[in-house]
């Protein structure tokens, strides 16, 4: 991983006992509001890993070091005036601000690792919308849910109408984004979306054991298993079973196959080398 670019909104650390990186957000000032710079540097972060073999995994997350109360991100930092280049008046232009800001949130998503959101306190617009574009969410029973945007007189456009209404019905939905209320951690939970409930007390010690987990699991196949879900769900059945059936032709050169059939065979815990 290269240690030469700087960040201003975020930091990476290295957890090389269980082969994974951790993409913090620091802004606890503004309850790790997101800027366009946020999201840039979050998506300039995940690229500094991307081709990093010793990373298999990526933790995201807001800073442990909170000085007013904890949050993953309280939503979109509304003292951003947005770009100096954007006329506020004009239709399309805010179109393309709203493109731009599309275009962070889309490269989270594609980054070819499996992301963890590790969601401690507030994950409210849109940083709520950034728990969406990640595989596997992970949330203290302290966290708060919702989308307020609508007491703002604006409403969830970072993708969270779109992502939103493919893990909950429309009603649900709507009832969340109509009336801007807050949901309790235990609620997302139930309603299927987030991963992971944990105790507060157990947060770190879980997010570091799933983490952990992904890190040292055979990469090839979890590389394969997000594409054929987040892009084989966006077709007819027939054309996702063709996205499995390449998939596993694919996988089945990969070094980890062998490792996990012989491993099997032999009765012992494989070790994965992520080839």
């Amino acid at each position: 991983m290269s240690n030469e670019k700087k960040f201003e909104h975020v930091k990476i650390e290295k957890k090389e006992e269980g082969n994974y990186a951790v993409i913090t957000i620091n802004r606890p000032d503004k309850l790790n509001a997101l800027q366009n710079q946020t999201l840039r540097e979050i998506a300039e972060a995940l690229e500094t890993v991307e081709v990093d073999q010793s990373v298999r995994c990526v933790v995201l997350r807001g800073t442990k070091e909170y000085l007013k109360k904890p949050a993953f991100s309280a939503g979109a930092d509304l003292s951003d005036r947005g770009s100096a280049d954007l006329d506020p008046d004009n239709l399309r232009h805010q179109s393309h601000a709203m493109y731009r800001r599309h275009k962070y949130y889309n490269l989270i998503e594609a980054f070819p690792k499996p992301i963890i959101a590790a969601i401690d306190g507030y994950a409210l617009g849109g940083g709520f919308e950034l728990v969406l574009v990640c595989d596997i969410s992970i949330a203290s029973k302290r966290s708060t849910f919702g989308f307020p945007e609508i007491q703002r007189g604006i409403f969830p456009a970072n993708g969270g109408t779109q992502r939103l209404i493919r893990n909950l019905g429309k009603m649900r939905v709507k009832r969340m984004m109509f009336f801007g209320e807050h949901y309790t951690a235990e609620q997302m939970f139930e309603w299927g979306v987030i991963s992971f409930l944990v105790d507060n007390d157990k947060f770190e010690d879980f997010v570091h054991e799933r983490a952990s987990w992904l890190g040292n699991a055979p990469t090839n196949s979890l590389f394969l298993i997000k594409k054929s879900i987040d892009y084989g769900t966006q077709t007819p059945l027939n054309i996702g079973l063709q996205f499995e059936q390449m998939g596993f032709a694919i996988n089945s050169r990969s070094k980890d196959v062998a490792e996990g059939v012989n491993a099997f065979l032999e009765k012992r815990i494989p070790k994965f080398q992520g080839k």
